[in-house]
């Protein structure tokens, strides 16, 4: 819905109040035409049920007034002495509508000075219940929100197994776009596993003022342009999702508007110059590791490399051999001497699961090894004696890579060797031809909704021959800092600005073995109540909080004790 379309539903809505409710007001000792005006009659309801002219504002804010628009129903019969359970039922049922027997068919009477206060406890659990949903929801929406690390493309910068609190205030909070969807959850029902939403009507994008803009190297949250997926890791038809109902990504913001950015040999360059990422970016790359005597397991684990292949040999396995490792096997490959080779993870196989079901294997390092390494790591291995060199995994100029943006065969690009390529800046104006079309395809079709199709050698915009075109919104560049494990704007392109979710600013818990089920969590002490942004080590606070914490219950419990 555009703009136009949104205020003639608004004023249909407007309408259907006033019709529904005039007599209503004329009772409480109003004026008939005071339900008619938009805003103020608000404002006037709100005198009418005895409820604070705040309330008011609540009715306009999206997802909100979702939440509010039954309470008021309720408190405006109520206001009327209409105060059964089944009624409570028949106003929340009926959308409201329910108030138009009340207005026409009942002879109801004002109650001025009604009691506000529930008068059961079954009531006023379900008060405190519904106001602390809309404060949630308040704050979830547009101001904080919860969010989780579930992928290893910004290892180790972020870890798999933080978890975040995003703020949406720095970069100004959007207002959501799906009018009707159930509040606390983004796109999917928790257990029905139903969408929680509906598709229609959409709200106009809207975002309020923030008190910064997105800087280069910042970590971003951001509604991931490319999703039709209706949920992770299920193989099923894809959908079209409302902007704010498409899953959300975090990444580096490495381009911005107006940049023009190239990756050579993995690094990033914008404008010709290496771009210089701050000192608590930890950007990791393949490297193959090489030693005559094989490249240990133990010390790739020691210097802190969470992502490799172990290999064991076994002779051979019986079924509850065999059923013992179905847990921890990646596969598994029979050898020409009738040998078994077992590939596992970097965990390996547990010492009492080899001794309890007696399993007689040794782990074989090979003399090369793959492996994700932070600079950090890499200058431990090397110094390692048992190592005779490391060499970077470099994907060569020219060699076209799978499922890399402008996905176009003109452009032989891949992770290592890609651009360059010129970031759309809103009221900017690009030349359009055949050449340049596919980076822009997409952002003048999808993101700024136009009709945009080719015939024969000439571009035709919404009918028009056209050779250029001005950009309606800013753009951005996202990657990863697992570069070689990220799949980023490398692959599907440019973020929109009205896709910005926010940034994360503080990991209060992270967790190693995240994947692996919640009685195998191990909390990193280490990164628990720890800043995101900012330079130097990160420093946990924990033990501040902790101390802070006691400290509050010490004072609370002896000023009760002195007040007894």
């Amino acid at each position: 819905m555009d703009t136009t379309q949104w205020l003639l539903f608004i004023l249909i809505i407007q309408v259907i109040h006033f019709l529904g409710t005039w007599k209503l007001y004329v009772k409480a000792g109003r004026k008939a035409w005071e339900a008619a005006i938009p805003i103020y009659n608000a404002i006037v309801l709100m005198q009418i049920i005895n409820r604070p002219k705040w309330w008011v504002v609540l009715l306009f804010i999206p997802v909100i007034n979702l939440l509010m628009f039954p309470v008021i129903w309720v408190e405006t019969i109520r206001s009327f002495g209409r105060n059964r359970l089944l009624e409570t039922w028949l106003v929340v049922l009926t959308l409201g509508f329910y108030i138009y027997y009340v207005n026409y068919a009942m002879d109801v009477s004002y109650i001025e000075d009604r009691s506000l206060h529930p008068k059961t406890a079954l009531g006023e659990w379900v008060s405190s219940i519904v106001f602390a949903i809309v404060a949630a929801t308040l704050v979830h929406t547009y101001f904080i929100q919860p969010y989780v690390i579930p992928t290893g493309s910004l290892e180790r910068t972020l870890r798999v197994g933080d978890l975040l609190f995003v703020s949406k205030f720095h970069y100004g909070a959007r207002t959501p776009m799906t009018a009707i969807a159930a509040p606390m959850v983004h796109d999917t029902l928790p257990i029905l596993n139903v969408p929680s939403y509906l598709n229609k009507p959409q709200i106009p994008y809207f975002r309020l003022p923030g008190f910064k803009k997105i800087k280069r190297n910042e970590i971003v949250v951001f509604s991931w342009p490319a999703d039709t997926v209706r949920r992770f890791f299920k193989v099923e038809k894809g959908v079209r999702k409302p902007i704010d109902k498409k899953s959300n990504y975090v990444k580096r913001c490495v381009g911005l508007p107006g940049d023009s950015l190239t990756v050579i040999d993995g690094h990033v360059f914008i404008d010709g110059k290496q771009l210089v990422l701050d000192d608590r970016a930890k950007p990791m790359y393949d490297y193959t590791v090489y030693a005559n005597k094989g490249v240990s397991s133990k010390l790739l684990a020691q210097i802190g490399v969470s992502d490799f292949t172990r290999k064991y040999i076994v002779a051979s396995l019986n079924q509850q051999q065999a059923e013992a490792l179905q847990n921890y096997a990646r596969g598994y490959n029979r050898r020409e001497d009738g040998k078994i080779e077992v590939f596992t993870d970097q965990t390996g196989i547990p010492i009492n699961v080899i001794r309890r079901n007696a399993i007689s294997l040794t782990e074989e390092t090979g003399r090369q090894r793959g492996a994700t390494l932070t600079d950090e790591m890499l200058a431990q291995l090397k110094k390692s004696p048992s190592i005779d060199s490391v060499v970077r995994v470099i994907t060569p100029k020219g060699t076209k890579g799978r499922n890399i943006f402008p996905q176009s065969p003109d452009y032989a690009w891949n992770y290592s060797q890609l651009g360059p390529i010129y970031i759309p800046e809103a009221g900017k104006t690009v030349p359009l031809n055949l050449k340049v079309l596919p980076f822009y395809k997409k952002i003048i079709s999808d993101y700024e909704g136009n009709i945009i199709k080719v015939s024969g050698n000439q571009i035709l915009l919404n009918g028009k021959k056209v050779d250029s075109y001005t950009f309606k919104q800013d753009y951005y560049w996202m990657m990863g800092d697992n570069r070689d494990h990220s799949e980023d704007s490398r692959a599907w392109g440019y973020v929109p600005e009205d896709h910005i979710v926010g940034t994360p600013i503080f990991i209060w818990m992270s967790v190693d073995n995240f994947t692996q089920g919640f009685f195998k969590w191990r909390p990193r002490w280490d990164r628990i109540f720890t800043t995101v942004h900012g330079s130097g080590e990160p420093v946990s606070y924990f033990k501040y909080f902790l101390i802070a914490l006691a400290a509050w219950f010490g004072f609370d419990y002896f000023r009760k004790r002195r007040k007894s």
